[in-house]
């Protein structure tokens, strides 16, 4: 079985971090291990929400090295993993991998193709992979993470934050994700009532404004450092059962 993916995606600004560095967090505490982390936004800074540091990312390995560094012996497949290893951030229940930006005036396009070569060497290895993508689409267009099991769309709570989201499902949908579910994650929610939702998604969750967070930040301590009573970290605790439910689904559709 390959690992449940999750992509996370919205505009920028609607704490789509913070929701990927707690969703990682709930996923280790409810005993879904391991889980890869891959942030995915050249503004790397999923390592920072996690707690941990990175030495090299993909965008800072130059393609120079994949044709003229390769050592005797070595393959270009067998350089790539022994390179994403190295880039590779373990920590406890989770391993990091940081997309970064690359060196000097080139495009993403050498980049992209060393996630792409290096999450399917890997991916067998981990149970869920967290994907934290950068504003819009542009690796789902690109095909860079393949087609996830489930697309989590952050929002803040405003009707027009909801309507970028709903243009983010259309637009998943037109670059072949029809069949991925698709969940509405509204973020900072001050709402009190269910009946307050939007009903363009099928699936919505809230996570409520939480002050511990913004506490967090200030201090510079990781989101995993919220307190257990945390109002954010329960709602994200509750959305990791939804998710474990769901690849708990899917491996008995795979089996039988």
């Amino acid at each position: 079985m390959k690992p449940f993916s999750v992509a996370i995606s919205g505009k920028g600004g609607t704490g789509k971090t913070t929701v990927a560095a707690l969703l990682v967090r709930s996923l280790i505490a409810a005993g879904q291990v391991p889980v890869l982390a891959v942030d995915a936004d050249p503004n790397a800074n999923l390592h920072e929400a996690l707690g941990v540091e990175i030495r090299e990312t993909l965008g800072s390995l130059r393609e120079e090295a994949f044709t003229e560094q390769i050592p005797p012996g070595m393959n270009r497949t067998d350089y790539i993993r022994f390179r994403f290893r190295k880039s590779l951030v373990e920590s406890g229940g989770f391993d990091l991998i940081a997309m970064g930006r690359p060196e000097g005036t080139g495009c993403y396009c050498f980049a992209n193709d060393l996630l792409t070569t290096s999450m399917q060497l890997l991916e067998r290895d981990y149970r869920f992979m967290v994907i934290d993508n950068e504003a819009g689409m542009e690796h789902v267009a690109r095909g860079t993470i393949g087609i996830p099991d489930l697309l989590l769309i952050v929002s803040d709570p405003g009707a027009r934050g909801v309507r970028t989201a709903i243009r983010i499902r259309n637009l998943a949908r037109s670059l072949g994700l029809e069949a991925t579910p698709v969940l509405l994650v509204l973020n900072r929610w001050k709402g009190t009532t269910s009946n307050e939702l939007p009903a363009a998604f099928e699936t919505s969750v809230v996570i409520p404004e939480d002050p511990a967070i913004e506490e967090a930040d200030i201090r510079g301590d990781p989101v995993g450092s919220l307190p257990p009573d945390s109002p954010a970290r329960l709602a994200v605790e509750r959305l990791a059962g939804i998710i474990i439910r769901m690849a708990e689904e899917k491996e008995r559709r795979h089996r039988s």
